[in-house]
């Protein structure tokens, strides 16, 4: 079986095969609000490994530490200690779903550090301090944020 990679990281199984079978669609707002309920405004899926790559591509720039400290993403070399939530480690990450308004910079992704095969979902959230922004688990795997959508 070939993998399909974004950014060298392998696709699960299961989000192949929805992309395979044009099932990897977004399943209405009303139901990610239900899912995600912090996240106030729409997202819409990537539904191509290319989307995936090019909304991803923006983890790699990165380069001023304050933007960079603002919304929680870091590198894991040159760390001390393990990047872990709410930061999201950008080497071992990539977007499945971004924000549908312009400048909202909002977006799942695809956090593999918990597992290669069926890595865990995250979301950003901004709280009601708009200065803090984090990341947050959104489904311990991709398999269950399948399911919970019916996907």
């Amino acid at each position: 079986m070939e993998y399909v990679t974004v950014r060298g990281l392998a696709l699960p199984a299961r989000l192949t095969s929805l992309l395979d079978q044009g099932r990897w669609r977004h399943p209405g707002d009303a139901e990610m609000a239900r899912l995600i309920p912090w996240f106030e405004s729409p997202i819409d899926f990537l539904t191509t490994t290319g989307q995936m790559e090019w909304e991803s591509s923006s983890l790699d720039t990165f380069d001023d530490d304050r933007y960079a400290a603002f919304l929680h993403v870091a590198r894991g070399d040159g760390q001390e200690t393990p990047v872990e939530l709410p930061w999201l480690h950008v080497e071992q990450a990539f977007f499945i779903a971004v924000n549908r308004v312009p400048a909202d910079d909002i977006g799942l992704a695809l956090d593999y550090r918990t597992d290669a095969l069926d890595p865990r979902v995250v979301g950003s959230h901004v709280s009601m301090n708009p200065m803090l922004y984090e990341w947050r688990v959104v489904a311990p795997t991709f398999s269950v944020f399948a399911a919970a959508l019916d996907l």
